[in-house]
């Protein structure tokens, strides 16, 4: 038979139980966070176990959290856990933010976290924008990377110009939220060549001074509500093309021509058509004629039956009209035997 357990001996057995349930806790805290603990305490950014627990309960990387924290520390920042994991939360990228801090304290460029937070959030490359600040990038416009590669323009005089342009810029950090992307400068670059080139009285002058499209195109102020800064414009290359304005006097010549075949070809028609009708007004004009000359005999038997007219004078009459057609076959003859002569 078993015999019955001692007050003494449930109380100790619970000690050993709730001390080992503690051991096992520590090394399972050990084991998952105690490199991160031990590299934060001797990196002198010391994060207690508690946090590390929350993060891992937030779904936070925490590893991310740690050297980031580390890394602010050693470049001299003071970031606290809390406003990392706040900005890892919100989807922010906190590596790229912390380098990006750290890189504008080096330039001495005012750049605070709650600023550099939100151009992240924004969806800006925070830290390509501190490393254009400090090291200026250089844009081609047009950008070949759209498959064009120059931009074209037609002087006064009709000669089509193709200049490439490189666009040298600088970010301006208080402008990157809100301010224009890269596109808008180098559209703004195009136009402002295109206009220069095209005020230009012959190209010749363009092609002596290439420097006149740079200097008019800065003097517009092409980088307002930009995120950048234009420092200069150079014309890298700048090629003759086609003579646009005598392909157009061609083309207008050309049209001229087709105008003016039209407008005969159209004539032509009312005229043909006007020689069909004077055709048919003739074949009229002879039917009433005949129709004139059907009712002669009738008016003759009238004038037979009613007593206007004799038989002498019926007589006389054939004898005049007799006359008259030998007197023109008498001219006829006449005017053909001198035409024989």
């Amino acid at each position: 038979m078993f015999e019955p357990l001692l007050l003494s001996d449930v109380v100790q057995t619970g000690f050993f139980l709730i001390v080992g349930l503690i051991a096992l806790l520590f090394v399972m805290l050990i084991f998952f966070y105690g490199n991160l603990w031990i590299q934060a305490r001797f990196s002198g950014s010391p994060v207690s176990f508690a946090e590390l627990i929350g993060m891992s309960l937030r779904k936070v990387n925490s590893r991310v959290i740690v050297v980031s924290r580390i890394t602010a520390a050693k470049a001299g920042l003071e970031l606290t856990t809390a406003q990392l994991e706040s900005h890892y939360l919100a989807g922010g990228r906190v590596p790229n933010v912390v380098r990006a801090l750290i890189a504008a304290d080096r330039a001495n460029i005012d750049l605070s976290w709650k600023v550099a937070t939100a151009i992240d959030l924004a969806g800006r490359d925070i830290l390509d924008a501190v490393q254009t600040s400090v090291n200026p990038k250089v844009i081609d416009c047009p950008d070949p990377r759209k498959g064009k590669e120059t931009v074209d323009a037609v002087a006064q005089d009709g000669i089509q110009l193709k200049a490439k342009a490189r666009v040298t810029v600088r970010a301006n950090i208080a402008r990157l939220i809100g301010g224009a992307t890269e596109e808008t400068i180098i559209a703004r670059v195009g136009e402002g060549i295109v206009t220069t080139i095209g005020s230009a009285i012959n190209h010749k002058s363009v092609l002596e001074n290439p420097d006149r499209i740079s200097k008019a195109v800065l003097e517009k102020g092409l980088d307002a509500g930009t995120a950048f800064e234009i420092l200069s414009i150079d014309i890298a290359d700048i090629d003759v093309g086609e003579n646009i304005g005598a392909q157009l006097q061609g083309a207008q010549a050309e049209a001229d021509q087709k105008r003016a075949k039209a407008e005969a070809e159209k004539r032509a028609a009312m005229a043909r058509a006007r020689e069909q009708e004077m055709k048919a007004l003739v074949v009229e004009n002879r039917a009433k004629v005949v129709l004139a000359e059907a009712e002669i005999p009738l008016a003759m038997a009238e004038a037979f039956r009613k007593g206007y007219l004799g038989v002498m004078d019926y007589y006389k009459l054939n004898n005049i009209k007799s006359d008259t057609q030998m007197r023109d076959a008498i001219a006829r003859g006449e005017q053909e035997s001198k035409q024989e002569d």
